[in-house]
């Protein structure tokens, strides 16, 4: 497959339509899947916030005063109070926040950034960032460019390993993950538990093009990539009740002694 990033992109401001100025400058081809950075759908749809916009509750200043203690940093309680404010769940509240977004993806600090945020202090992600998507896929059909995936991405980090790498939060026209169950290996073994999901895989594919910090290409078009003759599914984040993880981690707590 190729990956080609879409160059020129101005910055982006409020009202302004993501499939237009696409659109404008990338020739999309049907099969084509075009994955767009949270941040310019964010910075889009108004998602920019003031540290000033958050009153502290208790819960915040414990927080931060906590984090205080424990990482020997200053924590601001505006900040912990705009997490818990984005979250419907904190996983963790020391010594940092992984909180579960109301779109029901589980990041560091709700996904909250704070960089390449002009006139702004905090930059939230999409509140329905799967509707999202299917808003810009709308929006490149209603210029008659069709057959055309979207994929909403972020970075994220990963348990057990340094760095960041992209995740998908939100996607149209694809499903999120393709079943390899019930198809055989190249020694005839039948899969048992393999579902690919190709969301997140082409996100951080993309990101490889994007970039990070100043230089940052924000959308990117990936061609010649095919979903092929499986099963799709759109279940992306696990449900509570078969993550293991979130369980044990609601019975844990850090120990700052």
């Amino acid at each position: 497959m190729k990956l080609t990033g879409v160059a020129e992109l101005p910055e982006i401001r409020p009202g302004d339509d993501i499939a237009e100025l696409v659109a404008e400058r990338a020739a999309l081809e049907p099969g084509d899947v075009l994955t767009v950075a949270s941040t310019i759908v964010s910075k889009a749809e108004g998602r920019t916030a003031d540290l000033a916009d958050y009153p502290v509750s208790g819960r915040a200043q414990e927080i931060a005063d906590r984090i205080e203690a424990v990482a020997g940093e200053e924590k601001d309680p505006r900040f912990a109070q705009a997490v818990l404010e984005e979250s419907t769940e904190l996983l963790i509240d020391c010594p940092f926040l992984l909180a579960e977004t109301r779109f029901g993806h589980i990041a560091p600090n709700a996904g909250i950034d704070r960089s390449n945020v002009p006139h702004h202090d905090l930059l939230l992600l999409p509140k329905r960032p799967t509707e999202s998507a299917e808003r810009i896929r709308a929006g490149l059909e209603a210029r008659g460019i069709e057959d055309i995936a979207v994929i909403v991405t972020d970075t994220c980090g990963r348990p057990f390993r340094h760095g960041q790498r992209g995740v998908a939060i939100g996607w149209a026209g694809i499903p999120a993950s393709r079943d390899w169950r019930g198809e055989c290996d190249r020694d005839g073994h039948e899969l048992g538990v393999t579902v690919q999901s190709v969301v997140d895989e082409l996100a951080a594919a993309a990101n490889l093009v994007t970039g990070e910090g100043a230089g940052g290409t924000p959308a990117v078009v990936v061609r010649d990539w095919e979903f092929g003759d499986h099963d799709g599914s759109d279940e992306l984040f696990r449900a509570v009740e078969d993550d293991l993880v979130r369980q044990a981690l609601r019975e844990w707590s850090f120990d700052d002694t």
